[in-house]
């Protein structure tokens, strides 16, 4: 059952699970919070693991945007406020991590350990989209609806695929679907987000998660990340897309456990 905490006027849904040392997870462009389901039972085994719906799309308002990462980081402030947490561990995936990120340089006081899963620094400095998302971005305006999301959702896993789980990620995204408007607006987050300059300053402990066939948010930001924040460390997942924590989501709760731990 969520609850709701409010970031200038709009209503971000929320909820908790487990208990133990708090862990923010931030999920990405697109996702609502069930985007986590794989992974969320065991990670609330060893955490009290608050997850929440970013504005624009599941139970969270969608205000006129575009968004900004800034903005985001602000909702993920409000939703630990709302949880009673003055700061936890802090764990985002894709466009959820640069907010992540924006949230551990903003308001470092609120982030004990970071965890980046798929993630970039943004900017000029960073390696762009892989080129097979940049024509899937451009095909998917011509195709029905449906077809686009099932290739994108593939897209997002590696090269060998369980139809099933397509299917599972398919359900759940057709049941959240975005207006074209809120995608957009959140979209603009990540094409706006540049940190490559500050990523010096992040003091906290990090953990920088990959696939190594991520097709969306290419691999090598992962490792310019680990050459820029000074206390980080870097584990890739072999064979797997962006969407790895679906793929391998097991080694994924075992890995973040050992690293809070």
């Amino acid at each position: 059952m969520s609850s709701a905490a409010v970031a200038s006027g709009v209503r971000i849904a929320w909820e908790r699970r487990g208990e133990g040392a708090p862990l923010l997870l931030v999920h990405g462009l697109g996702y609502a919070r069930w985007g986590w389901e794989p992974v969320v039972d065991g990670l609330a085994a060893a955490h009290e693991v608050v997850l929440f719906d970013n504005r624009g799309i599941g139970e969270s308002d969608a205000p006129a945007g575009p968004y900004s990462t800034r903005v985001l980081a602000e909702d993920a402030a409000a939703v630990l406020d709302a949880a009673g947490h003055e700061r936890a561990h802090v764990l985002g995936t894709s466009l959820g991590g640069m907010v992540a990120l924006q949230l551990a340089l903003d308001r470092p006081e609120r982030v004990d350990r970071l965890i980046l899963a798929c993630t970039t620094p943004g900017g000029s400095s960073a390696a762009p989209m892989p080129e097979r998302t940049v024509q899937l971005m451009q095909e998917a305006a011509t195709l029905p609806p449906e077809v686009a999301l099932r290739r994108f959702v593939a897209n997002a896993l590696g090269p060998v695929q369980d139809q099933d789980l397509v299917d599972r990620i398919m359900e759940y995204r057709l049941a959240t679907a975005q207006p074209p408007a809120a995608w957009a607006a959140q979209a603009a987050a990540g094409v706006s987000f540049d940190v490559w300059d500050r990523l010096p300053e992040i003091s906290t402990r990090t953990l920088m998660l990959t696939g190594d066939e991520d097709g969306v948010v290419d691999p090598r930001n992962s490792e310019l990340l680990l050459e820029r924040i000074p206390d980080a460390r870097l584990d890739v997942f072999r064979e797997s897309g962006h969407l790895f924590f679906w793929e391998q989501p097991q080694r994924f709760v075992e890995v973040v456990t050992e690293f809070l731990r």
